[in-house]
């Protein structure tokens, strides 16, 4: 319905069988939806090909988890668990806790707050579990167990969900109310297609992404197609801004002219490590090419000639 792709659906759950990829268009941005098999319990141990699907939404920027809302809300937790089993973290940061192996030196702890939740006999024996005995450890927040463990597993996938509970028809105006207040939720009716416009705002809220617009040198602007950055993938300056572009973009740029929000006045000129916002233009002026050892007019020891005697252009011979 969002995207214009046929997806079949029905008054049965399950309906849908495979992935089925759609395109949005947003705010000038084409956004990628993929329409997922529902899970099952136990989806993490293999069940239902639960494993195959949870693979598709660990690459994604973000998870629209689909409820119903005339159903208990023991669907809603069911399915979190069986994503954290794989190792997703829904709207969740990951930890202040630095963690390094070492070869020697045994295990050094530190904290520069009060722990709560664990102390250093505890840590000690987590990482003798992992037989880790040479490691440094630094907490900077009030951590959990579970928390120091992600961060030794080292391959935990910090991910922005959104709950839509859909079937908003079929409930009373209370239950609506009820659920529509609950954070990182939202509540639509496909059926009567109520409230998608603001559905569309929330995705585009939580994925938080940064049009950049071009502008040619001594042209207007390119306002038809802007280049789309994000801080969970890559990040927003104008270093990320041209490896967008091209890589080799980046070792020619000699300064930016930014007109926007983050600039301060109109044009701004930046460096690489300037941090874009939404709807900002960007114009990259690039370095002058100069000779090779900088020499100008008869001081120069460059010379265009060929470098070899049979490459020279021969003089046609003299008319008698």
């Amino acid at each position: 319905m969002l995207t214009g792709t046929h997806s079949e659906a029905a008054s049965y759950e399950f309906t849908t069988l495979t992935c089925i990829p759609g395109i949005i268009l947003y705010n000038d941005a084409k956004i990628q939806l993929l329409d997922l098999p529902g899970i099952i319990e136990g989806a993490s141990e293999g069940k239902g090909r639960g494993r195959q699907v949870i693979a598709v939404a660990k690459s994604s920027d973000l998870v629209l988890m689909v409820l119903d809302a005339s159903k208990s809300e023991g669907h809603r937790q069911i399915l979190t668990r069986e994503l954290e089993a794989v190792g997703l973290r829904l709207n969740k940061r990951p930890p202040l806790i630095y963690f390094k192996r070492k070869k020697t030196g045994g295990i050094a702890f530190n904290t520069t707050v009060p722990l709560s939740h664990i102390d250093e006999k505890l840590c000690y024996q987590i990482l003798h579990e992992y037989k880790i005995h040479n490691a440094e450890v630094l907490f900077r927040e009030d951590a959990t167990v579970d928390d120091f463990i992600d961060v030794i597993e080292g391959n935990r996938k910090y991910i922005k969900c959104v709950y839509v509970y859909n079937k908003i028809d079929v409930v009373g105006i209370d239950d609506v109310d009820r659920l529509s207040r609950k954070p990182n939720s939202i509540v639509i009716s496909c059926n009567l297609k109520l409230n998608l416009d603001r559905l569309l705002a929330k995705m585009w809220e939580a994925m938080g992404l940064v049009r950049v617009y071009t502008k040619p040198q001594g042209q207007q602007p390119d306002f038809s197609e802007p280049v789309v950055l994000s801080t969970d993938r890559g990040g927003c300056c104008v270093e990320d801004f041209c490896n967008h572009i091209h890589r080799s973009l980046l070792k020619d740029v000699k300064y930016v002219l930014v007109w926007g929000t983050s600039a301060k006045h109109y044009p701004q000129r930046c460096g690489v490590t300037h941090v874009l916002q939404d709807e900002d233009v960007v114009q990259i002026v690039k370095k002058k090419e100069t000779e090779e050892d900088g020499a100008r007019g008869r001081f120069k020891s460059h010379s265009n000639a060929p470098a070899r005697i049979s490459d020279r252009e021969k003089k046609a011979p003299l008319k008698n």
